[in-house]
């Protein structure tokens, strides 16, 4: 038997894409593709006896009403403010929502995107950047079905709400240091290639330092690679801060200021600190991130970086549903595509757990040690 031709047989031959290969027969033109590309591939699809899936009918896409949501854990409030947004829009539309929760592992996420083609959802959103090994596949799907991306990278070929956590890193750092902090730590969970955008985070707060000439007065603590290896838990992320702020802390460091990657672990370096008898902000100031509702507490009132999370969930949402409109709404056999890129400006709060550097503590009569 004739082996079936693949839209990876055409890319070959055609030397473009699978993308761009998904997009050009489905009549998903993109105005960056040439005549040249499109002749291209329809011929290379013609020479190879590739016959183009039959569209599902439009009252088969109306009957599809679920947004499927791609979510590395459910352990932090960072995603479940995420969440609350896209199901806000979702339930506004008459949409339900199925979440996808890979726990950051591989095989999990491949198998869900497996899935995809026979669910085929009115929509799908990632709550954080797919991993490296599937972005080809995420890249087709979303040639098929609208796909948003709420992206911790500069850009991304898909639609996409983007956040430059190098801006959120400055900010954090710009912070502590007009408040005079000198000698600080940043607690991190692992920085590994799969989760970039936590490097591009401490990178952020490293070279605001270095503009001070500073560099070697910031202390990076990140944890074992073996915290992303298991199944995280409700405390996960409270338990790095917490962990590391005592190494931090038996290690004698001196600090003025500790900077947690997000709020959870700004939570667990604070009853790390009380527990050795340093009080915050007095002894050493704390900032974190994600102004998640504990942060707002008045007895924790907790500094941090708004990034606007429920809202990037809604948008995420507000984009599947222009989306699934314009495709209903189809003019002609030519369907244009968008490409939509919406970004925030992380915004400064400041509460009760940073102050300015204690002069005391600054001429040495009280150290942390």
């Amino acid at each position: 038997m004739r082996k079936k031709v693949t839209s990876t047989d055409i890319a070959k031959a055609a030397g473009v894409s699978q993308a761009t290969v998904s997009m050009v027969l489905n009549k998903k033109y993109n105005v960056s593709f040439s005549k040249e590309t499109i002749q291209k591939v329809e011929q290379a699809a013609r020479d190879m006896g590739y016959t183009i899936p039959k569209r599902r009918s439009q009252k088969s896409q109306k009957n599809s009403r679920l947004i499927v949501v791609f979510c590395p854990t459910l352990t932090n409030p960072y995603y479940v403010m995420l969440l609350q947004g896209i199901e806000t829009v979702a339930k506004e539309k008459g949409y339900g929502v199925f979440v996808c929760n890979t726990q950051r592992e591989l095989k999990m996420e491949e198998q869900y995107l497996k899935m995809m083609h026979s669910v085929s959802p009115a929509g799908i959103i990632y709550t954080c950047n797919p991993s490296e090994a599937f972005m080809e596949q995420v890249e087709e799907i979303a040639g098929k079905i609208p796909l948003v991306v709420i992206s911790n990278r500069e850009r991304v070929k898909v639609d996409a709400i983007n956040q430059d956590n190098t801006k959120v890193g400055s900010l954090m750092a710009r912070h502590l240091l007009d408040l005079g902090h000198r000698e600080v730590a940043f607690i991190a969970p692992p920085l590994t290639k799969r989760q970039e955008q936590r490097s591009r985070r401490v990178e952020g707060f490293v070279q605001e330092y270095e503009k001070e000439g500073l560099s070697q007065s910031v202390i990076i603590k990140a944890a074992d690679d073996i915290w992303d290896e298991v199944l995280p838990s409700v405390d996960s992320e409270y338990r790095i801060g917490y962990t590391l702020t005592k190494e931090l802390l038996a290690e004698k460091r001196k600090v003025t200021a500790i900077a947690g990657l997000n709020d959870m672990i700004a939570f667990g370096i604070i009853d790390a600190l009380q527990e050795e008898k340093l009080k915050v902000p007095a002894d050493v100031s704390v900032i974190g991130c994600d102004n998640i509702i504990f942060g707002r507490m008045s007895q924790m009132s907790l500094t941090t970086i708004e990034h606007f999370v429920p809202l990037k969930g809604r948008d995420a949402c507000d984009i599947i549903m222009k989306k699934i409109e314009s495709a209903h709404n189809t003019y002609s056999d030519t369907e244009p595509t968008s490409t939509y890129h919406i970004e925030y400006e992380p915004k400064l709060i400041v509460r009760k757990t940073t102050a300015y550097v204690n002069s005391k503590r600054k001429k040495g009569k009280k150290k942390i040690n």
